[in-house]
């Protein structure tokens, strides 16, 4: 296998250009100065929130601000994921960040002062006023979050932690992806190779099973080898995440999160309730994968494989974006040409090099188009983030380009619904043009995005509930317990169908998403919602497709719930998680009746 390259290597063709979010770094120390030379200025409404016209000023200064920061902490963050080794985009981010809590800290007076100067019901009638319409959902959500509003000085340290709690991320980030090593190992050829987070993956589809296993010692002996150090890392942002809730009010961690983006906690507890309730399905699945590989036993590094050996999608990056277009069509045509205006005009970062940061994520800027960084490689799983993350950076340019600034954040939790619609739409398109054992692969990835984005994200989310749980009750959060209830958890959601080796206990550890806190039930809840989406759009109703677009633009200006019912989803029931297992159970039925064909 090719050696990393070094970023100086890869065609310009290949690489994002910046110059959209800012013109360079000269530009950006000089946005930086006038940003930092005016962060007084909101003060200046100090005590005047209560006057009306005021109080529309302060919120177009405030907005201003914003963006302008904005702009500056992403160029940054994506300059540094070209390189994370490199020092001087850590340091400008660094700045920026520093630069953030300054300004949160000084403008700590404005909750308060809005909270003590309007009820609950003139906020909700500022709201319904065309004068103060950009900001009406910001203006309900001030009243309904009236209660957890601390005093102007207990506010003002709140904003002051800040300069200290995001550290626990920002040290695992940086031993994750700059100094973290991995041992070497031998290929199928049986020569010498490195090992990264981005070949991981690869290894893990190795028809050779010795490469598996070496690929899945070296990735989990690493974070073993430091364990007792990260499982502070991780203690310190869990417990970060108590002092917060706990100063609000909450009884839970999970409460606070969940009230923070208006949704009911009751969704993260059915959701795992739900697959709690299914994981028979999953065991079953495991039991058809194995049999399907000839193994005797399944161990943890088999479960990537493909279920139909020597198949899969391997096109160079060209033709994969070509594919994912043609997949994408039932979307429509403007939505087609977002998608050539990204290949064409370099929104996306495409290869590895080394330093850069692992992984695949979109982010950009309101004032910016969206920007998309991968890790392409010529797999299967690599043709689908092309998919998930264009649809991210779709949601992000109609919903910039719809809404006011400050209605156009979405929350997290209907996030992932557009990328997952994209990758839906792309597997269906897939299957129905595939026959033999291509269209069994393709019916086996169908069931391992359903391992891997509801089976094993619930169980990150009853991981993450249970790690919270403990800081609450006032227990430690010891490397060993982690390690124990992590591996109990494996030992209950696949149950005797895998040999479990003791390096899973491990995997938790490297997982980042931990430390935003509550955010991975969000693509449980993602699949179960797309798939709702991206049949009915598949089969051609135009009027669920009519409400995607609409969920689309809608951006942050509703609550989430309310945005997902736009397109037609009911999640706050149940309902739609199970419909994707009971989908996942037919897909396995037609899976198993597919290789029994095969045999005769």
């Amino acid at each position: 296998m090719a050696e990393v390259r070094e970023r100086k290597d890869i065609e310009d063709v290949f690489k994002w250009d910046l110059t959209s979010i800012i013109d360079g770094d000269e530009e950006w120390e000089r946005q930086f100065e006038d940003t930092a030379s005016s962060k007084e200025l909101l003060v200046s409404f100090k005590g005047l929130l209560k006057d009306k016209s005021s109080l529309l000023a302060f919120f177009r200064a405030q907005d201003e601000q914003s963006v302008r920061l904005s702009n500056l902490y992403v160029y940054a963050g994506m300059k540094r994921d070209e390189n994370t080794a490199d020092p001087k985009y850590q340091g400008m981010r660094d700045r920026v960040e520093m630069l953030a809590v300054e300004l949160s800290t000084i403008n700590s007076f404005v909750l308060p002062e809005i909270n003590e100067a309007y009820s609950e019901e003139e906020l909700l009638s500022l709201a319904d006023t065309e004068q103060f319409a950009d900001y009406s959902y910001s203006l309900r959500e001030l009243a309904r979050k009236k209660r957890i509003i601390l005093s102007e000085k207990e506010e003002r340290l709140i904003a002051g932690a800040g300069m200290f709690s995001d550290s626990f991320h920002t040290a695992f980030s940086m031993w994750d992806n700059a100094d973290v090593r991995f041992r070497s190992i031998k290929d199928e050829q049986g020569n010498p190779t490195e090992m990264s987070h981005g070949l991981y993956s690869l290894y893990l589809q190795s028809p050779d099973r010795k490469v598996r296993r070496q690929a899945f010692v070296s990735m989990f002996s690493a974070y073993k080898d430091v364990i007792n150090t990260l499982a502070a890392v991780y203690g310190g942002n869990v417990k970060a995440d108590w002092f917060y809730a706990s100063a609000r009010g909450f009884s839970s961690c999970l409460e606070y999160a969940m009230y923070g983006e208006n949704v009911p906690a009751s969704v993260y507890e059915n959701l795992i309730d739900g697959v709690h309730g299914s994981v028979d399905r999953l065991q079953r699945y495991i039991r058809i994968k194995r049999k399907a590989l000839g193994l005797k036993l399944m161990r943890f590094y088999d479960l990537y494989m493909p279920i139909v050996v020597g198949f899969g999608l391997a096109y160079s990056y060209y033709d994969a974006y070509d594919i994912v277009k043609e997949a994408l069509k039932p979307l429509g045509e403007e939505y087609g040409e977002l998608l050539d205006r990204a290949y064409r005009e370099k929104w996306i970062d495409v290869y590895e090099n080394k330093g850069k940061r692992s992984g695949a994520y979109s982010w950009g800027t309101y004032t910016s188009h969206p920007y998309v960084l991968l890790n392409y490689k010529e797999t299967t799983h690599d043709v689908f983030t092309i998919a998930h993350e264009l649809g991210h950076a779709m949601h992000s340019y109609y919903s910039n380009s719809s809404q006011p600034y400050a209605k156009a954040g979405y929350e997290i939790f209907v996030a992932e619904v557009a990328s997952t619609v994209n990758e839906v739409l792309l597997l269906k398109y897939l299957i129905d043009n595939s026959t033999g054992n291509l269209r069994k692969f393709l019916l086996g990835y169908y069931l391992e995005t359903f391992r891997t984005t509801v089976f094993r994200q619930a169980m990150f989310a009853e991981f993450e509930k249970i790690a919270h749980q403990k800081v609450e009750n006032n227990q430690p959060l010891t490397a060993d317990a982690l390690c124990s209830e992590y591996f109990a958890l494996n030992r209950f959601y696949y149950g005797k169908e895998l040999d479990y080796d003791e390096l899973v206990k491990y995997e938790w550890a490297r997982i980042p998403h931990f430390y935003n806190s509550f955010y991975v039930y969000k693509y449980c809840t993602g699949l179960c919602s797309a798939v709702c989406i991206a049949e009915k759009i598949y089969d051609g109703d135009a009027s669920v497709l009519e409400g995607y677009r609409a969920f689309l633009r809608a951006g942050g200006s509703m609550p989430p719930c309310d945005i997902l019912r736009l397109a037609g989803v009911e999640l706050t029931d149940g309902s739609a998680v199970k419909y994707a297992l009971e989908c996942f159970s037919e897909t396995i039925d037609e899976l198993e009746k597919a290789l029994g064909e095969g045999k005769k």
